[in-house]
């Protein structure tokens, strides 16, 4: 059985999961066979393994940073919330239904075998196992409910544990020993060690809050990472994109940031073109004069339609569609471009609402969630986007409706399912002039789509775009996980985090 380190932090967004990520690849550069493992994911960031099954995209991440392939069994629990209450369980990388808080705290034990499962599994097949928690292991009112987050599977799996604070919102001393102090005295025995994360500045000057923090806790401080500035995908909406900067830069996209945003990990290729500006917005105010208005995925999308309905977005969007700007929309962003959504099922709201009426087609949600990687071109394009035509693209759907076109309809891709053998190509999506719909998750990823789409708008604008190119957004991902195992490797004692993982929790 492999050997097995855990990585939990004070509080969410501490930084575990690029603590966990960098030492992936660090164990990786090293000769050992790795990967990535969290039992509960809470985010709307989700991936479709080549088995047509649903995980966090913060494993993805992991494995790629591990050189392995991304596998169910490295997130077996995902939570995706469908509202301030409740989530959907996926099980799995499988749909097993809606549940508020309290009653999924209720059934949570009964998901212990499948969590034991899923890393006996992945312990079997590799020399080391890179665990990562979740939030806090000392929230009080969650620790009894701990059968697999936290501490939970650091007892399972008999790993140590890391313990991460995070020092650029500050208090990471009463962090990281209110947290130690919390946990039960076994608990406390398994921590092996502390992190100061997101640190800027002369390290020399934290030497006495160091030999403070060891005295105190009677553990060893084992790194100080610094806060890095580096492109990797976020798990979820505490990323820092949405608080970015919103100045416009010859090529504008705004990305309508409804309430339940996700998978905006789709438009990351745009913020790699120098001269283009991708803003995230969610008033009118900051919307200004785009190029192109990206609608993203949503967990509700006609909640988020009705929340985009009230503040006056959706008129500023049909506004700016009359006037020829360029609308896409990807999946439950498609879905709102439509003529009607109905939701007969309760799968999100109920009931039924007209849509924006940009494109001419009908969005019925269903119980059954379709999960596929697929492959194949963009259409016959017409509008702005018509050189887009015939680019080939690879990704994923994730949804839960069904969205059919008038007859007369025009499709915007054609698809094939890459999990099925000799499968037949599909029409994808809807468009109609300016606007366009799919429901092709990564659709912008390949280099030569990112490029065109900003050629098509410069070409409309005027303005000479050949300086604004794109990168092969696979390689850049790999240099960026080479600089995050550097930084780590400079910061952190690695000869120690060796002797921890090699010693477990004697």
């Amino acid at each position: 059985m492999a050997k097995a380190i855990m990585i939990q932090g004070t509080m969410s967004n501490a930084g575990k999961s690029l603590i966990a990520a960098g030492l992936c690849r660090i164990f990786r550069q090293d000769g050992y066979s790795v990967a990535p493992f969290k039992a509960q994911n809470m985010a709307l960031n989700s991936f479709i393994t080549r088995q047509g099954l649903e995980m966090g995209r913060a494993q993805v991440m992991q494995a790629e940073c591990a050189g392995v392939e991304p596998d169910v069994r490295m997130n077996p629990i995902l939570l995706k919330p469908t509202n301030d209450t409740g989530s959907q369980v996926i099980v799995n990388g499988e749909v097993l239904g809606n549940m508020d808080a309290r009653e999924y705290f209720r059934y949570k034990p009964k998901l212990i075998p499948e969590v034991k499962k899923a890393y006996d599994f992945l312990a079997a097949q590799h020399d080391i196992i890179v665990i990562e928690g979740a939030g806090s292991p000392a929230e009080i009112n969650l620790k009894d409910a701990d059968c697999f987050v936290n501490m939970g599977m650091a007892k399972i799996a008999g790993a140590p544990v890391l313990l991460v604070g995070d020092i650029d919102r500050g208090g990471v001393f009463a962090q990281l020993i209110g947290t130690v102090d919390l946990l039960e005295p076994d608990e406390r025995s398994m921590v092996k060690g502390l992190v100061i994360n997101k640190f800027r500045g002369d390290k020399s000057i934290l030497d006495p809050g160091i030999r403070m923090l060891e005295e105190r806790s009677g553990i060893p401080v084992v790194g100080v990472a610094p806060y890095l500035h580096i492109e990797v995908e976020d798990e979820d909406s505490l990323t820092e994109r949405f608080s970015g900067d919103q100045q416009v830069a010859q090529i504008d996209i705004a990305v309508i940031r409804v309430p339940r945003i996700s998978n905006f990990t789709d438009f990351n290729p745009f913020e790699k073109m120098q001269g283009v500006s991708l803003r995230y917005v969610d008033r009118v105010s900051e919307l200004k004069d785009p190029d192109m208005i990206l609608l993203p995925g949503t967990k509700n999308t006609m909640e988020d339609l009705l929340w985009m309905r009230q503040n006056g977005l959706e008129a500023a969007i049909l506004k700016a569609a009359s006037a020829g700007t360029v609308i896409f929309g990807v999946c439950g962003g498609y879905q709102m471009l439509g003529k009607t959504l109905s939701d007969p099922e309760g799968v999100e709201a109920g009931g039924s609402i007209k849509g924006m009426g940009l494109l001419p087609m009908h969005t019925v949600f269903a119980g059954e969630k379709t999960r596929t990687r697929v492959k194949g071109n963009f259409g016959k394009l017409t509008g702005t986007l018509a050189e887009l035509s015939g680019t080939e693209i690879e990704g994923y759907e994730i949804h839960m409706g069904v969205s059919t076109p008038d007859e007369d309809a025009l499709p915007v891709t054609h698809i094939r399912d890459t999990n099925v053998q000799d499968a037949a190509e599909k029409p994808d999506g809807v468009q109609r002039g300016n606007v366009y719909g799919t429901y092709v998750h990564s659709v912008f990823d390949r280099e030569m789509v990112a490029d065109r789409i900003v050629e098509a708008l410069g070409r409309k604008k005027g303005i000479d775009t050949r300086g604004m190119t794109g990168v092969d957004y696979q390689s850049f991902k790999e240099s960026q996980y080479d600089i995050l195992a550097d930084a780590l490797r400079e910061h952190m004692d690695m000869k120690r985090i060796y002797e921890i993982l090699k010693t477990g929790i004697l």
